[in-house]
């Protein structure tokens, strides 16, 4: 597959994560998106929806970070996809009393404790990637990458204490989530758009060096 082909990938996974959760969300029987996690939509007899969407879209986002060619800038954006495919393969615990009949917490079982273990590295390697890459493509995008690193991880937050049952945050906490999700996905889908715009030569040059200041 060329360069072109996998910048591709970055740019339709998050268009297809997105719209794949909001889709079962909204169709789904007692299933409340402002409330429930999108993990949560694993659950259930459709549940295997939710796991390819997971397994899929960490697969492309793997074949873009290919394309990156660049030590820092694969490593990150792989260490994210692989995330996903383990998120996917491992399914998570009921959270907030979905499917119906569940306790708001449910005891851990080894794939709900695997699939958190997954996430973990995603909310290092999205962050990291943005500080590594904000330096690529002039100011905006790099106040963008910037914000990108500051809100993600914080919604990110918001969303797992409301996950706990925080009396002030669990009404919406899979609201926080569904941003801290899309506030991602929206920076790697213009991270890709941008290089495959920009063609190979730009896709080529994420590495380490452009974490150097300029010479004077």
């Amino acid at each position: 597959m060329n360069t072109r082909a996998l910048l591709g990938c970055g740019v339709v996974a998050g268009p297809v994560f997105v719209a794949s959760f909001l889709l079962q969300g909204a169709v789904l029987a007692g299933y409340d998106p402002l409330r429930h996690p999108v993990s949560s939509l694993a659950l259930g007899p459709y549940g295997w929806v939710q796991s390819a969407t997971f397994i899929g879209c960490g697969l492309l986002v793997v074949a873009f970070a290919v394309a990156l060619h660049g030590l820092w800038g694969r490593l990150l954006l792989g260490v994210w996809g692989l995330s996903l495919v383990g998120a996917g393969v491992f399914i998570t615990d009921p959270v907030g009393g979905y499917p119906a009949g569940t306790p708001p917490l449910s005891d851990y079982t080894t794939s709900g404790l695997l699939h958190d273990l997954f996430a973990i590295p995603t909310l290092l390697a999205l962050p990291i990637a943005c500080l590594v890459l904000a330096r690529r493509f002039g100011t905006a995008w790099t106040v963008y990458s910037l914000v990108t690193a500051a809100a993600f991880p914080a919604l990110w937050i918001l969303a797992g204490l409301g996950f706990q049952q925080d009396p002030s945050l669990v009404e919406l906490a899979g609201l926080f989530q569904r941003a801290a999700i899309i506030t991602a996905w929206a920076w790697i889908t213009t991270l890709a758009v941008t290089l495959r715009k920009g063609g190979p030569r730009l896709a080529r040059t994420s590495t380490l060096a452009d974490l150097r200041p300029p010479r004077s």
